[in-house]
């Protein structure tokens, strides 16, 4: 019988060095060395900052049947201020009508809701005291891909779990529960559990660079978390107004690809637009003269390709300000003025 030998790097020809490479082995120790003494670091900077969270959800009645038991749930938060407020995700604690607070010292407490947004994933809520231990938020935006990132949470119950990985993409999109499309997402390969959920990916440094967020079952080392800077600005005004103002238009449409003759002819900077369908009464797009069949391709001189487009530029900052709006109707191009109201979901109590 053939015997097939593998070359072995810093072995002799045809064999395998008995010793190897004692000054590569070393090397490879410090190395080893370096990435424990940075996970252990992070962990021990950012883990008692680390909260676990138990919410109760009030019951909903069937039609023609008894109420439902009180839901229960669980998942994972942060504090990031000494007085106590904390991070968490919005479906952790949205419509919660209890919230209990373990943090890694045994304290156990009750928790109330500062501000929740579904459309971010995010929520802010508020431990009763002072003093408590808080991490560093650091900056999402200096990530690069393949960069060490540590994920601290409870998965599944168990408190303060450690996983540790990479950054393997950044930019990448992900729907909101509410169907809105939430951009700039972190991909991490550090493992991620039911439970994990509002707990923060941590880097070498034990700063936050994101919050977890999602997993992808049955796929293996398909992670997410929402960039830091974004929950910065999230719970800043969670904790201003205990919501997120948005802008709103009124319109209901759909994705469409324009005529090609139609963006020739008309110097479109998009193939691409929102064929409107719908118009609630009394709504900006009412009062602007949007007419159904209308194909939206631009608002405030930038381009509307998709409906994604439309959410991500009604900002707050055009609520209440005339805005150009730039429609195709009957094959040509018209300029609307409209003016963004707050959105009836933002105003909701």
């Amino acid at each position: 019988m053939d015997r097939f030998i593998l070359p072995i790097s810093g072995g002799e020809s045809g064999g395998i060095a008995a010793g190897g490479d004692g000054a590569h082995a070393a090397d490879d120790g410090e190395l080893l060395d370096a990435y424990s003494r940075a996970v252990v670091g992070a962990v021990e900077e950012v883990g008692p900052a680390v909260v676990n969270i138990e919410v109760q959800i009030a019951p909903t009645t069937r039609r023609g049947g008894p109420p439902r038991r009180r839901a229960g749930g669980s998942g994972s938060g942060f504090l990031i201020a000494p007085d106590g407020l904390a991070l968490t995700n919005s479906h952790v604690v949205h419509g919660a009508v209890r919230m209990d607070v373990t943090l890694r010292d045994g304290r156990r407490m009750e928790a109330t809701l500062v501000g929740d947004d579904p459309d971010t994933d995010l929520a802010v809520i508020r431990l009763h005291g002072a003093e408590f231990p808080h991490a560093r938020l650091g900056d999402s935006a200096a990530l690069k891909p393949g960069q060490l990132v540590i994920a601290i949470g409870n998965p599944l119950g168990f408190q303060t779990t450690v996983t540790a990985g990479v950054v393997s993409a950044l930019g990448r999109s992900l729907r909101a529960r509410t169907g809105r499309l939430m951009d700039d997402i972190i991909q991490t390969d550090a493992a991620l559990n039911p439970g994990n959920s509002g707990g923060p990916l941590v880097n070498f440094r034990g700063e936050v660079v994101g919050v977890n967020t999602a997993v992808i079952l049955p796929a293996q080392g398909l992670c997410f978390a929402l960039p830091v800077n974004t929950a910065r600005f999230v719970a800043s005004r969670l904790v201003r107004d205990g919501r997120i103002r948005r802008g709103w238009l009124g319109v209901g449409g759909q994705n469409v690809d324009l005529v090609r003759r139609v963006v020739r002819a008309e110097a479109l900077e998009t193939k691409t637009g929102v064929l409107v369908l719908h118009l609630e009464p009394g709504s900006p797009a009412e009062r602007a003269g949007l007419e159904p069949n209308d194909i939206i391709v631009g608002l405030g001189g930038e381009a509307v390709r998709h409906v994604d487009d439309l959410h991500r530029l009604l900002t707050e900052r055009r609520i209440g300000e005339p805005t150009e709006l730039l429609v195709i109707r009957q094959w040509k191009r018209q300029t609307l003025e409209i003016t963004p109201t707050e959105s009836p979901a933002s105003r909701a109590d």
